[in-house]
C-alpha cells in the first residue's frame, strides 16, 4: 500500500512514522508513507498557500491553485483509490473505515491547516472526508497520522501476530475485553482462573462474554440494532 500526505508542516510526521509497527511496515515494504510538503507548489518565491477569506472574516484560507497543481503532479504516477481530506466536518473515523481502507493500494491524505481548503477542491478532488473526533486541532497533521497508523497496522504481515488485529477493540462493534500477563497474583489481586486453566474454547468463550458486558457497561451505544 502507498499513502501520500500533503501538509504545510512535514516535520510533525516525521515520529509517527519513524517508529514502532509503521517502522517495521515500512521496512518490510509492505507500507510506503510519503509526506510532501505543500509549499513546493506555492504560487510564489514567498512559499505562498494560503490567502485571505473572500467576504472577510479571521483566519487565513489554503489555496486552491497549490493543492490541485500537487495532486494533478502526484496523479501522474498512478490515480488514487481515495482522496481524503481531514477534516473536523468529515465522517467520524471508525474502525469499519479503517477495514475499508486497508484494502485499497493508493490513498492520498491531504491535512487542512488555518481555516481549512477552499471549497472548489473539496468539490472537484476529494472523494471521501475524515474526522476523528468532534474537537478542532490546530491542522489535519495529527488526524493524518491516526489515520495511518489505524491502516497501517491492519496491513497482512505487518503484525507478528496475523490474528491480534482481529480481536481489537471495535472489530466487530465491542470493545476488547480485559488482559492479564505475569505475575498470576498481583498484590493479592489474581488472574481469572479460566485463563490459567488452559482450554481454549472456554476461555474464547470467556473473552466474548467479558467483550460484550464491557461493551454495555461502557459503550452501548455500540451493541443498539444487535441481537
Amino acid at each position: 500500500m502507498k499513502i501520500d500526505i500533503l501538509t504545510v508542516v512535514p516535520d510533525l510526521l516525521e515520529s509517527p512514522f519513524s517508529h514502532s509497527i509503521l517502522k517495521r511496515a515500512r521496512e518490510k515494504g509492505l507500507l510506503t508513507i510519503n509526506v510532501y510538503n505543500l509549499r513546493k507548489w506555492a504560487i510564489n518565491k514567498h512559499m505562498q498557500v494560503d490567502d485571505y477569506q473572500f467576504g472577510g472574516g479571521a483566519g487565513m484560507v489554503m489555496m486552491p491553485e497549490p493543492l490541485a497543481n500537487a495532486i494533478d503532479e502526484l496523479q501522474q504516477a498512478g490515480k488514487y483509490d481515495e482522496i481524503i481530506f481531514l477534516t473536523p466536518d468529515g465522517a467520524t473515523f471508525n474502525q469499519k473505515t479503517a477495514n475499508i481502507l486497508s484494502m485499497k493500494e493508493n490513498l492520498l491524505l491531504i491535512c487542512g491547516h488555518y481555516k481549512g481548503i477552499d471549497e472548489r477542491i473539496r468539490q472537484q478532488y476529494v472523494t471521501k472526508e475524515i474526522s476523528i473526533g468532534d474537537y478542532v486541532l490546530s491542522g489535519g497533521e495529527l488526524a493524518a497520522a491516526v489515520v495511518v497508523d489505524a491502516i497501517g497496522r491492519l496491513l497482512p504481515g505487518v503484525l507478528n501476530d496475523e490474528t491480534s488485529a482481529l480481536f481489537d477493540s471495535f472489530q466487530d462493534n465491542l470493545l476488547a475485553p480485559p488482559v492479564y500477563t505475569r505475575p498470576a497474583d498481583f498484590r493479592g489481586s489474581k488472574v481469572p482462573e479460566i485463563l490459567i486453566q488452559g482450554d481454549p474454547k472456554k476461555v474464547a468463550e470467556w473473552r466474548h462474554e467479558q467483550s460484550v458486558q464491557r461493551t454495555q457497561d461502557r459503550r452501548p451505544d455500540l451493541l443498539e440494532g444487535q441481537e
